[in-house]
């Protein structure tokens, strides 16, 4: 586990998550041109009552399931 602290609508909270999800999440932002800080604060407003670490894990496998942590491995490259 790895913690963070963070700050969100304001305030500072810390959060304690695997590092792969620390991961996922940084390259989740990074593709929208947000900062991590942003990216969890959207997280954060929508997550209603989970609490934030759970919510944070659902967003990076919803975002696995769509394929948006999906690279190509070598050799293995879509022809299109």
């Amino acid at each position: 586990m790895r913690k963070r602290s963070i700050r969100i609508a304001g305030h500072r909270t810390s959060v304690a998550l695997e590092a792969p999800f620390w991961e996922a999440l940084d390259r989740l932002a990074a593709a929208r041109g947000l900062s991590l800080a942003a990216l969890v604060g959207e997280i954060d407003a929508g997550r209603g009552t989970r609490n934030l670490a759970s919510a944070l894990r659902l967003y990076v496998l919803d975002r696995a399931k769509e394929g948006a942590l999906s690279t190509p491995e070598k050799g293995h490259e879509t022809k299109g």
